[in-house]
């Protein structure tokens, strides 16, 4: 983009006057004094966030009107047999007649544990306490790594309930791990649908990508 072009209006939300653009902190400027550089920058980064609001508009139409065609379609399949089954939920692949193509409704459970999760840490503490002697180094990692805090403050789920699958008969432990199961609770959900191409002539299925670092 050439700095000559003629900038015609600063690309902001805020008021201004006529012949002022204001800063990031709500200076006002006479845009006389603003270098054509800035009145470049300001228009590309308009330009490109215009665009990006447009597809984004786009992919929430997209996958409004893809849940329900795929909940329709589910309805319709199930009436076949005489079921009404509620298509707006649940694990769905659909395929094009020769395959090439399928498309995949997916519905995830977002999980977080309330506050028994801490009675659970408590019986495990109390027992590597004991296990002093006797724990594994690979053990006490899997645990500690566990109940290490992410970026936003929370444990990791899927760490957390991998405790359960360790094969450790201690009472404390088995009490810890009842405590982890009555402590998870299903906080809210997420839905995708995600669109595949059969690779060549194999079994495999590569994504269509919808988001931008995919492309």
């Amino acid at each position: 983009m050439s700095t000559n072009n003629v900038i015609s209006a600063q690309y902001t939300t805020a008021q201004a006057p006529a012949g002022y653009w204001v800063d990031a902190k709500g200076v006002l400027t006479p845009e006389h004094l603003i270098k054509p550089i800035d009145k470049a920058r300001d228009q590309l980064v308009g330009e490109i966030v215009e665009r990006a609001i447009a597809l984004n508009s786009a992919l929430a139409e997209f996958k409004l009107a893809g849940f329900g065609d795929i909940a329709a379609f589910v309805d319709l399949s199930a009436n076949e047999y005489g079921v009404n089954v509620g298509g707006k939920k649940g694990n769905v692949t659909l395929h094009t007649f020769d395959g090439r193509f399928k498309i995949q409704r997916a519905m995830q459970d977002r999980i977080a544990f309330d506050e028994r999760l801490q009675a659970a840490k408590a019986l495990i503490d109390q027992c590597l306490t004991d296990w002093t002697e006797g724990a594994s180094p690979e053990i006490r990692a899997i645990i500690n790594r566990a109940f290490q805090t992410e970026k936003e403050g929370e444990v990791n789920t899927g760490a957390v309930l991998a405790l359960r699958r360790l094969d450790i008969t201690d009472e404390r432990w088995i009490k810890a791990m009842d405590a982890i199961g009555e402590a998870v609770q299903v906080v809210g959900s997420r839905s995708y649908i995600r669109v595949y191409e059969r690779v060549g002539d194999s079994d495999q299925y590569r994504p269509i990508a919808l988001d931008i670092a995919g492309v």
